[in-house]
């Protein structure tokens, strides 16, 4: 089962394995939120920046990394993955700092409101707002709004994609490209991927589901509201170049690569890297994995390409 794994995800799944598989329904939500933050150990390098400070736009939360002291350098905004339930600046401390440093770019990560504290739709009304007040006032951090990009992993890939949906359909402007890693867009787990690779890969599928259910609390809803339910989108065309990232063991796999079909079968400038004999979450995996370290580097030069 683990025999095609990378060498140091295979080590952290033997090791999941081994303690029999622990089930998210048997922990609390601050269990599982310090799970996230101590998974942090293994994420790699930390480049220093010329500056990174927490500032406030219209209420909402953000974090600057600054890579160097130039002005109008462009700006990446981040979407933080965590189910809608956990992640913040502190979860990403060090993917958002290489990213940065690799792409030369101001990265501005949005802290929005998370479940079950917050029900759907706060996350995806944060982050669109956040989004609004980096193109307007970017500029004061020393970024060039005309040149804004989109990252997100997981949830935050979802958050990404719709914000510029939502963008685009109010014809406000986009990000000149955006990047969804492993995006959660698909309620229902209804994939071939969820089957094979949902039970031993430690981000498992009831931890996935479980997420959106408890952001949208009626399950109703994950089928009436196309926000969440984005594989039933029909309005993709128009949005501007997508990178999507998937992994050979994450239960989101089929769902990243049938949105890339999507994207491309309405007109979508879109390309697809799937990385092998790796897991759910291995992009915050850097300090054990190769193709972690890989990923950033191609995310990087993809932004400044």
């Amino acid at each position: 089962m683990t025999n095609y794994l990378e060498r140091g995800i295979k080590e952290l799944v033997e090791e999941f394995i081994s303690s029999g598989k622990p089930c998210p329904s048997k922990q609390t939500i601050s269990e599982r939120r310090a799970g996230y933050l101590s998974s942090t150990v293994l994420a790699g390098s930390s480049p220093e920046m010329a500056d990174e400070f927490v500032d406030e736009l219209d209420g909402i939360q953000v974090k600057v990394y600054k890579p160097s002291d130039k002005i109008d350098l462009p700006i990446t905004i981040y979407f933080h993955g965590g189910c809608f339930i956990s992640g913040g600046f502190e979860t990403h401390e060090a993917q958002l700092r290489q990213l940065a440093h690799l792409s030369e770019t101001i990265v501005i990560c949005i802290k929005y409101r998370l479940a079950p504290e917050h029900a759907y739709p706060s996350a995806h009304d944060d982050v669109f707002q956040a989004a609004l007040g980096i193109k307007e006032h970017g500029h004061k951090y020393g970024g060039d709004t005309e040149h804004v990009f989109f990252v997100g992993d997981s949830a935050g890939a979802q958050l990404a994609l719709a914000t510029a949906l939502r963008l685009k359909n109010k014809k406000l402007w986009l990000p000149e490209k955006q990047v969804l890693i492993y995006p959660m867009v698909d309620p229902f787990g209804a994939s071939d991927s969820y089957q094979k690779n949902g039970t031993d890969f430690i981000i498992t599928a009831q931890m996935l589901l479980s997420g959106f259910q408890l952001y949208v609390g009626e399950s109703e809803r994950l089928v009436s509201e196309t926000e969440l339910n984005l594989l039933a989108r029909k309005d993709f065309q128009g949005l501007p170049p997508t990178l999507i990232i998937t992994a050979e063991y994450d239960p989101l796999r089929d769902e990243g690569e049938q949105l890339y079909r999507l994207l491309l079968s309405q007109g979508v400038d879109a390309y697809c890297e799937r990385y092998l004999g790796v897991i759910h979450g291995f992009y915050q995996l850097s300090g054990v994995s190769e193709s972690a370290r890989r990923c950033i580097r191609n995310i990087a030069n993809a932004i400044k390409n």
